[in-house]
């Protein structure tokens, strides 16, 4: 067998080994003493009001996708940053004009989705 995936199963199997120890060792030196407290589900500090199949507004579904949406634009957005600021087009990449009339494009677009969210009102909170 050759010597780095020698290196890297015994490293493996040293991991696996110590975490098992420790589990172990957790579940064998754990005080073990059940009561109807500690057995009760933890609410921040407050005892649970109601139970948990509660159905939600649709309105925290919408919020969680323009999150995801506006989270896009982020990793869009920053990468961009760095190959703009960084020169752009040394190395044969794209010029830094192409890069600038890109990320306005992709700006416009998103512009526009966030003023046509606003106007429908999935931004308000009733």
């Amino acid at each position: 067998m050759n010597q780095p995936y020698l290196a890297f199963l015994l490293l493996l199997g040293f991991v696996a080994f110590n975490a098992a120890l420790l589990i172990g060792l957790s579940h064998l030196l754990a005080p073990h003493k059940p009561t109807a407290i500690k057995d009760s589900p933890y609410e921040s500090g407050m005892p649970p009001l109601g139970t948990a199949r509660e159905r939600f507004s649709v309105k925290f579904y919408l919020v969680a996708m323009l999150f995801i949406i506006f989270d896009i634009e982020t990793v869009f957005l920053i990468p961009w940053g760095t190959i703009y600021f960084a020169g752009g087009g040394a190395g044969g990449g794209p010029s830094t004009g192409f890069l600038l009339v890109e990320m306005l494009v992709f700006m416009l677009i998103l512009a526009v989705g966030y003023v046509y969210v606003w106007k429908r009102g999935a931004l308000e909170w009733n």
